[in-house]
């Protein structure tokens, strides 16, 4: 059902290709906003380009001055403008910083922020037919979940200390009064001018007399971009200047009432039950939702918070996920700002790094990177010392990879300096390709408490899965976890994914159990600390033989050791004493899907069997052991939790690791990476110089 009228009706998100326009932009810059084809549904070129004679559409940066001829253009040849804007959800950094939008708005009428005549989302929300339930019910859980995450249009901001704006007190309310930036076209555009913030603020000091007046200033402002408007008087009135950049919901959940002109935290504020009062006509206001200062005729409607939440961040955004590069929905762009947000809190203070390769020290600031965040590397002439105490000085933690911490000297100057030790180390879904030969990894873990290989310690990992059971939200969890897994299988993911040659069972015998015992690094910190008395391959094969003596076992070297970039390997004659067939250079996935049982001491091959529902026997202590999953051979007392497949792929593969895609710079999901892995070119691969020494490498190793 068409909502509006004519050329005013607003377009669906996702375009046919038959129905694509193509729209003409003025401006380079605004032609090479990353994915703006997809925003708009339609080809986009620059003029002077031979855009002209085809374009169907003009389409330019809202209605602000940058975007003037692309209008003339348009008015003069009888064309549509198409204004484009921010949206609500924008990113983590700031716009002004160059962080790309993950939400664009696309207006045919008019833009949200102008008043002075109608825009989309304004005709929408005077029309009526558009508030069935399947919407409103998105709209309520998308509206929960940024409240949860403490979500905004930029994400880069910490959280509000708990006591900024002081306590509540009856007869002493907390006033927030929303400063925008000089000369932001919302303000004019918004039937306002720079004497509504001094109105404003005069409102505010007579109607609570006995009020605390706080003053937020724009993060542009505090970046030293742009100036804002009550800066100066805010200061000649006695109010308090809040210059911190802080997350805008934690700041106006301290507040019991709050003052804008058109600022976007007033619909913040109003998400969050406050009162408000506008000084302009922003899109939130005129509905009912607001004490107005300025009257807006056209607006007509009473409108309820869900329903302008429904039809501005659902109907009216776009949203664009930026490792496909698709259209996709706000839930998907919710979950990827909770990433990056949460990943961006963690990492904030500086960060003591030792133990890394000089060609891993991209992959540690990736991984560490904050907008509050600073870095040390330390590796030689007593490393670890220098790395505590610098640590201990600037108030940071030791960042160390985790196989440097096998000897527990690191751990013990820790804990006498009183210095957070984290322990970094790959992730379960890393590349394509292996580590050793310089391909960058799209996860690794950070663990606080211990890692997630060494069962003779807690680990974050394991604490989590004890407790997944009674998480929050652990139905929608386990309901990802599900889905994630299904996609794992059916497109043949691992670890690594390396291997290209496939095998069939056709050869082996039909009337045996078919086992596969995978190989390991016999010096890996994994079977030093988790193989429970096993100390190689050779003894873990004749373990099983002993345990099996009639079954058909197939042995696979760990792809390390096959490129002898690691310790391992065991000659075909000592391994066919135990094993009945040796196999090399096949994809695990492909091996998992005609084996009947994996047999193995810590190695990450048991996860990726049970993804495939095959069975898993554990010889010592990895960690999807001891949850009630597997036969193990060990004793596990600390996990106690009896967790299903689903509630242990949520633990190790959502909640766990961090992903990040060096393709756009950023955290994102499991899903992401999962998805970029499988692109022809989606891995990312090491420096040049790297790349070369590798190839290099190798030559000589099959030269010899």
């Amino acid at each position: 059902m068409d909502i509006l009228n004519g050329k005013n009706a607003m377009e669906t998100k996702q375009m046919h290709a038959e129905e694509q326009e193509r729209f003409l932009a003025f401006s380079r810059k605004f032609s090479r906003i990353p994915h703006l084809s997809a925003f708009l549904g339609g080809e986009v070129r620059l003029v002077g380009n031979n855009g002209e004679e085809t374009c169907t559409a003009v389409a330019g940066w809202g209605h602000k001055p940058t975007a003037d001829k692309a209008r003339r253009y348009a008015a003069e040849h009888g064309l549509p403008y198409v204004a484009v804007e921010d949206g609500f959800l924008r990113s983590l950094r700031l716009g002004c910083e160059g962080a790309e939008p993950l939400s664009l708005v696309v207006d045919h009428t008019g833009i949200y922020y102008d008043a002075t005549g109608p825009s989309d989302l304004e005709n929408l929300l005077n029309a009526d037919g558009w508030e069935e339930p399947a919407l409103m019910a998105s709209a309520e859980k998308a509206l929960a979940a940024i409240i949860h995450h403490g979500l905004s249009k930029y994400n880069h901001a910490p959280d509000a200390s708990p006591h900024l704006l002081g306590e509540a007190a009856p007869d002493s309310p907390r006033v927030l009064i929303i400063d925008q930036t000089v000369g932001d076209a919302s303000v004019s555009l918004g039937l306002a001018d720079a004497s509504s913030f001094g109105a404003m603020l005069a409102d505010a000091k007579t109607r609570f007399p006995g009020a605390r007046i706080f003053v937020k200033t724009h993060p542009d402002v505090l970046a030293g971009k742009k100036q804002g408007y009550l800066t100066a008087q805010a200061k000649a009135e006695g109010a308090t200047l809040i210059a911190e950049d802080v997350s805008p919901l934690s700041l106006l959940a301290q507040a019991d009432e709050v003052y804008a002109v058109t600022s976007q935290m007033g619909f913040e504020a109003l998400m969050l039950g406050r009162r408000v009062h506008c000084f302009g006509m922003p899109f939130y206001a005129g509905w009912g939702l607001t004490e107005d200062a300025v009257f807006c005729p056209r607006r007509t409607k009473k409108r309820t918070l869900l329903e302008v939440f429904a039809a501005a961040y659902l109907l009216y955004a776009r949203y664009v996920n930026p490792v496909t590069g698709n259209l996709c929905d706000i839930h998907d762009t919710i979950e990827r700002l909770a990433v990056q947000r949460e990943k961006n809190e963690q990492n904030r203070g500086f960060h003591a790094c030792f133990g890394y390769s000089l060609w891993k020290h991209p992959h540690a600031r990736a991984y560490l990177q904050s907008t509050g965040s600073s870095f040390r590397f330390f590796k030689y002439f007593h490393g670890e010392q220098r790395a505590v105490a610098c640590a201990s000085r600037h108030g940071g933690d030791v960042v160390a990879w985790s196989s440097k911490c096998v000897n527990g000297r690191l751990e013990e100057l820790c804990r006498r300096a009183g210095v957070p030790l984290v322990r970094m180390e790959d992730g379960f879904i890393r590349s394509v390709g292996l580590g050793s030969e310089f391909q960058w990894p799209y996860s690794l873990v950070l663990d606080r408490r211990g890692i997630y290989y060494d069962p003779t310690q807690p680990s974050d990992l394991e604490v989590m899965l004890q407790g997944m059971p009674e998480r929050e939200g652990h139905d929608v969890l386990c309901a990802r976890a599900r889905a994630l897994r299904e996609y794992i299988v059916a497109k043949g993911l691992t670890k690594y994914n390396v291997g290209q040659r496939a095998l069939s069972r056709d050869s082996w015998p039909s009337d045996r159990r078919v086992l596969l015992v995978p190989g390991q690094v016999e010096d890996d910190a994994s079977v030093r600390r988790g193989g429970c008395g096993i100390r190689g391959n050779l003894e873990l094969l004749r373990e099983v033989r002993r345990r099996n003596p009639g079954a058909f076992i197939i042995y696979k070297p760990h792809p390390d050791v096959e490129s002898r970039n690691r310790k391992g390997r065991i000659p075909d004659g000592e391994a066919l004493r135990y094993a009945d067939r040796v196999v090399r250079n096949v994809r695990m996935d492909v091996l998992l899907g005609i084996v009947d049982e994996v047999h193995t001491l810590t190695s990450l091959t048991g996860f990726e069997a049970l993804l495939r529902g095959i069975e898993v026997h554990t010889y010592g202590g990895p960690f999807y052991a001891g949850w009630g999953l597997t036969h193990d051979r060990v004793d596990f007392p600390r996990r106690k939790s009896r967790l299903s497949l689903e509630e242990l792929i949520a633990g190790t593969l959502i909640l766990y690791p961090s992903y990040y895609d060096w393709q756009t710079k950023g955290f994102c999901t499991p899903e992401d990476i999962c998805y970029r892995l499988t692109q022809p070119k989606g891995q990312m691969r090491g420096k040049f110089f790297m790349r070369t020494f590798a190839a290099l490498r190798e030559k000589i190793r099959n030269v010899f």
